[in-house]
């Protein structure tokens, strides 16, 4: 079967080799992966950047809706933009729970629809609850940076806020069985601000992540309430367990719990599944791999002084 392309472009660019050899390419992959549907398989990021635009204005409609609205058409717009949101993510869960049971070699599709239906009703009855979590981080972002000199500010400029509203939406989806919606929810907003949260991530309230540049978060990490992130810090996992046959263990606890009050400053990178505890201070570029008590003050200098008494005690670090 050869390619059909204009003349003009197919003598110019040998189009009819380049498309020939990407089909073969796909059908090696198809066989290879026992792909064999026609239609398309997986939700789309263009439709699930649509939704979001929408629930980012019905959450905030005065400050991230329309410009033209006006505050007597709030709730005609928060429906429409709902309405408009929740459709498409229906959609998209039900190409996910199509994708799956044909990954798990599943034939039957029966009652998909409704389970998709159900996993988007549910999110939408957590959206008030939603809101009020958001403000809380919002506030807190206005608190803990002397440079805002509003909440509007806060929530229109700050990329640690725009990350944690991704977040806040993507969590519920993960939750509810949705997994692949909530990790394309959470790497549109890696892609835009490089705050990289897996949706997996169980955040407290009042959380504020300042600049916000390569912070990572770990599916299984946990955080308390009023906690606050600076750039470049890791909440990553120390060690990846494998399986008796080899392969990686998926959804084991490897990520650190920090708990209410703690700072980390820039740079940090903390691994394991370790606590950090209570009120703690966790100095910029620290490496740490233990836990620590409440109202620690972990320095770099406490830190080397920490490896030097692991070496003298004949431990090997």
């Amino acid at each position: 079967m050869s390619a059909i392309v204009a003349p003009g472009d197919a003598s110019r660019w040998n189009l009819n080799e380049v498309v020939d050899g990407l089909r073969s390419a796909r059908e090696r992959w198809r066989e290879h992966r026992h792909r064999d549907r026609s239609d398309r398989e997986f939700p789309s990021r263009e439709v699930i950047r649509d939704a979001l635009l929408h629930l980012r204005g019905a959450l905030f409609p005065l400050r991230l809706g329309p410009a033209d609205l006006r505050r007597g058409g709030e709730d005609f717009y928060v429906g429409h933009a709902l309405d408009l949101a929740l459709t498409a993510l229906a959609g998209q869960v039900l190409l996910e729970l199509h994708y799956r049971n044909h990954l798990g070699g599943a034939d039957d599709t029966a009652g998909l629809r409704e389970q998709a239906d159900a996993i988007v009703a549910a999110f939408a009855a957590e959206l008030p609850a939603l809101r009020a979590l958001l403000d809380t981080d919002v506030e807190a972002a206005y608190r803990g940076d002397p440079a805002a000199r509003s909440v509007d500010e806060v929530l229109l400029c700050y990329p640690g806020v725009l990350a944690l509203i991704h977040h806040r939406i993507a969590h519920p989806f993960y939750t509810l069985g949705a997994p692949l919606i909530a990790r394309i929810i959470a790497e549109l907003a890696h892609s835009e601000t490089g705050i990289d949260i897996h949706p997996g991530a169980r955040i407290g309230p009042s959380f504020f992540i300042d600049h916000g540049s390569g912070v990572v978060i770990g599916e299984t990490a946990e955080i308390g309430e009023r906690v606050r992130l600076y750039q470049a810090v890791t909440l990553g996992a120390k060690r990846f367990e494998k399986t008796d046959d080899g392969a990686l263990a998926k959804g084991r606890p490897r990520h650190p719990i920090v708990e209410d009050d703690v700072v980390v400053y820039a740079g940090a990178t903390i691994l394991g599944r370790i606590t950090i505890g209570r009120g703690s201070t966790i100095g910029g570029n620290v490496w740490l791999t233990h836990s620590v008590p409440p109202g620690s003050n972990i320095t770099q200098a406490h830190t080397r002084q920490d490896t030097r008494q692991e070496q003298a005690n004949g431990v090997a670090v």
